[in-house]
């Protein structure tokens, strides 16, 4: 029995065994985790029966009822999601299973973290069952350590500079990012660089510019300008910011004369059809008067970075608050 000091092993060490503990907060890593016990647990290429069960909805005796073996054909697999929320039901049930668990049955409990269900946590651990843990992929480092190992994974080669960009280019979001890697696995031959990227997901300055825009447009300040600050602490100029900040502040104003003219933006005036359902939508935030004012404002950062002021940085800081200010603005 390993130490229970130790630390757990990663996600991308899971396997079968009658308990298996996956912890941590990344759905995505844990996905993957059950996955790699699914297709252990497969008897011939065939996967094995599956019970789902909630934690948190849990009746007392469903682990038991689904333990079964007359249930399903051997090999089984139950997976209990939600065990951070879980009932008072399942906590009793799940502690008796641990002391006696069915050798021939997988199950596999997953718990994305929190004090609830300690007990059993406790009890799990004690019995020597194995833990995979999906840590948090939060933090800017986080993702391109996540990217790089995406790429490292596939055995394929990706400069620096490459996963550097995609994180930029894609964002947050650590199922799109997973996505990403995959397409470019698949579709770029050789070596993965910064250009590869640019030509998938266009180029970082871009992407950051845009992301910037669409949160200030939306009126969430906080998340713009710390996109705002990202992007410039990372070496981004302010000038393409504002620019893009002006270009979504047009597009906006475009579709809302078209609207009041009786014109089809996408016919008349040459947009693409997505970007006109979009822009729809985030006209409900704004009236002609605080469309107005923000254009101006836009405006007056555009001559503040371009020589008009000595602080670019908080010229674009002080365009995107306003912006944000006026998508909130009672109407």
């Amino acid at each position: 029995m390993a130490s229970r000091n130790a630390p757990a092993p990663s996600w991308h060490r899971a396997a079968p065994a009658p308990i298996v503990l996956v912890s941590g907060p990344e759905d995505l890593l844990a996905e993957r985790a059950i996955q790699l016990i699914t297709q252990s647990v497969a008897d011939d290429g065939q996967p094995p029966a599956r019970t789902n069960l909630d934690a948190g909805t849990y009746a007392t005796g469903q682990l038991l009822v689904a333990a079964s073996p007359s249930l399903f054909d051997e090999p089984g697999l139950i997976v209990v999601d939600g065990a951070e929320a879980m009932s008072e039901a399942f906590l009793a049930d799940a502690l008796s299973y641990v002391a006696h668990p069915d050798p021939d049955v997988v199950v596999v409990v997953r718990h994305r973290g929190g004090v609830r269900g300690k007990r059993l946590l406790d009890a799990m651990r004690a019995s020597g069952v194995p833990q995979y843990t999906c840590p948090a992929i939060a933090r800017d480092n986080e993702r391109v350590e996540f990217v790089a190992g995406e790429f490292r994974h596939a055995s394929r080669t990706a400069s620096a500079r490459a996963v550097r960009a995609l994180v930029d280019a894609v964002g947050g979001d650590v199922a799109e990012l997973a996505s990403a890697c995959a397409q470019l696995v698949s579709d770029v031959e050789g070596e993965i660089d910064e250009r590869a990227v640019a030509r998938y997901y266009g180029t970082r300055v871009n992407a950051t510019g845009y992301a910037v825009a669409d949160a200030a447009v939306a009126g969430n300040a906080g998340e713009a300008i710390a996109l705002a600050r990202h992007a410039m602490a990372t070496g981004t100029d302010a000038v393409p910011l504002v620019a893009a900040l002006a270009m979504k502040l047009r597009t906006l104003a475009k579709v809302g004369a078209a609207r009041g003219r009786g014109l089809d933006p996408a016919r008349d005036l040459g947009m693409q059809p997505w970007q006109v359902d979009r822009a729809r939508r985030e006209l409900a935030k704004w009236t002609a008067d605080s469309l107005s004012a923000a254009i101006q404002a836009v405006a007056q950062a555009d001559a503040d970075v371009k020589g008009g002021s000595r602080s670019p940085h908080f010229a674009l800081e002080r365009a995107v608050r306003s912006v944000a200010e006026l998508a909130d603005a009672p109407r």
